[in-house]
């Protein structure tokens, strides 16, 4: 089904409008010069009756046999004349147009140019002074002046089509030159709703429709960006469950098929129930991550004593360090550290940096868990021992999978989600958490820095 369904094309739309637009200008100027052109046909009309009256003015035989001929002759002539004598008795077949201003006028040597009546018709009059005194007048019929509107009018009907013509075709080209490049971009961008991908739009037509263009040809960039990384996160959660899946399925089976027996079989359920909970840790890490990315779970609020918490973290991590004979140092003011904050996600927020920790650091290096007052604040550290990060491990740090697809099979990995957690976590619990290299004890070292409450800005003290 079109995108478009219950709406006019984007061609057709645009050539309606071109016209519609085209139309009225031209029907508009039409209507304007069909106003004007009976202006203009009655100044024309009195102009050449004007000059006529003049050259009659100036040539009184002329004038005396058309006045005789029009006293003899009586006939359907349209100018009619009339002489004003000095004395301002008026003759000949337009005397009764001439009323008593235009002669007056007439008799003072002016011109006059005005309309009157003569036989019940409207009539135009130009009159001129004679050489003699007096003066000379000719009258036309109005219908004159209609009959000139009308041949200009006519004349007029072809240019006002030819304009309509013109405006429609000049807005089925614009139509067409904005349409295809819209159209184009609409359909790239269904094919990339439908899952296609590497397809560009041409930069072509105005610089708003070349814009949407790079829009869409960025967007497919980043499509694309984001399916691979999603496709490499896929394959690395794949990875990171078939192995424990592999072992647990390979000692079932061998239960089932008591291959193991006797002393063997409390092994084998050690073994299984360590891969089940590699398992479970790994799908609590999803389902973590997932709600974290939609801050999709609670924060319970209270004031809790940081040095208290970081000591029993390192109660429980001694412990574990000291099963990989790695040296756990714990670095704590060992007076009350108050701020009001989750206390919970802070632990799950350490247990993460500490487990990444000591998955990388070998036998004989330390891993350093430390707490410092910062300001109002707190400063929480995770530091290692081991291969450190470079800059461009720095840079995606914290983007889930990034080091786990860069380092795997050349150091130990996990599931790629621990630092994305605690990067979600510390942003929800209102603090930061930066990485960098060259920690004193040689390795990466992870700072967590936390407000004193909830929303509280600070400036901290310290520039760990």
């Amino acid at each position: 089904m079109s995108a478009v369904d219950g709406r006019g094309s984007l061609t057709r739309s645009i050539v309606l409008v071109t016209s519609t637009v085209a139309a009225v200008a031209v029907l508009l100027t039409g209507l304007f010069a069909w106003r004007t052109i009976r202006t203009n046909a009655e100044a024309q009309e009195r102009d050449q009756l004007s000059r006529q009256a003049e050259v009659l003015a100036r040539t009184p035989p002329l004038a005396s046999w058309m006045l005789d001929r029009q006293q003899r002759i009586a006939g359907p002539e349209d100018i009619k004349l009339a002489i004003v004598r000095p004395s301002g008795e008026i003759d000949g077949p337009a005397a009764v147009a001439v009323d008593a201003a235009s002669r007056e006028a007439l008799l003072a040597g002016d011109s006059v140019s005005t309309t009157a009546r003569l036989d019940d018709d409207e009539v135009l009059l130009e009159g001129a002074p004679t050489l003699v005194g007096g003066g000379l007048v000719l009258t036309q019929p109005m219908r004159a002046v209609d009959q000139a509107t009308n041949r200009m009018r006519g004349s007029l009907v072809l240019p006002l089509i030819l304009g309509l013509t013109g405006a429609a075709l000049a807005g089925a080209l614009l139509a067409r030159r904005l349409a295809r490049p819209l159209v184009t971009a609409a359909r790239t961008a269904h094919r990339l709703s439908e899952g296609a991908r590497g397809v560009t739009v041409p930069a072509e037509g105005p610089a708003e429709v070349a814009e949407l263009a790079g829009a869409l040809n960025t967007l497919d960039t980043a499509l694309t960006h984001s399916e691979n990384r999603q496709r490499d996160f896929l394959l690395s959660v794949s990875h990171e469950i078939r192995t424990p899946l592999t072992t647990a399925r390979g000692y079932a089976e061998a239960l089932a098929d008591e291959v193991i027996t006797g002393e063997e079989v409390p092994e084998a359920g050690r073994i299984l129930g360590t891969e089940i909970e590699r398992l479970e840790h790994f799908v609590g890490d999803l389902l973590a991550l997932a709600r974290l990315e939609a801050d999709d779970f609670r924060l319970d609020m209270v004031e809790v004593d940081l040095d208290a918490l970081v000591a029993e973290t390192a109660t429980a991590w001694s412990a574990r360090c000291a099963r990989h004979e790695v040296d756990f140092r714990v670095e704590r003011p060992e007076r009350p550290v108050l701020i009001t904050t989750d206390g919970f996600r802070v632990r799950q927020l350490l247990d993460g940096l500490a487990e990444n920790a000591l998955r990388v650091t070998p036998a004989g290096q330390p891993v350093v868990l430390a707490l410092r007052a910062d300001g109002p604040g707190a400063l929480l550290e995770v530091r290692d021992g081991g291969p450190g990060l470079t800059d461009d491990d720095i840079e995606v740090a914290f983007v889930r999978g990034a080091l786990t697809d860069r380092y795997r099979g050349v150091r130990p990995v996990g599931s790629g989600l621990g630092l994305a957690i605690a990067h979600r976590l510390a942003g929800r619990l209102g603090g930061t958490i930066t990485a960098r290299g060259g920690a004193p004890e040689g390795g990466a070292w992870f700072t967590v820095r936390l407000p004193p409450y909830p929303g509280a800005p600070y400036t901290p003290l310290t520039d760990s």
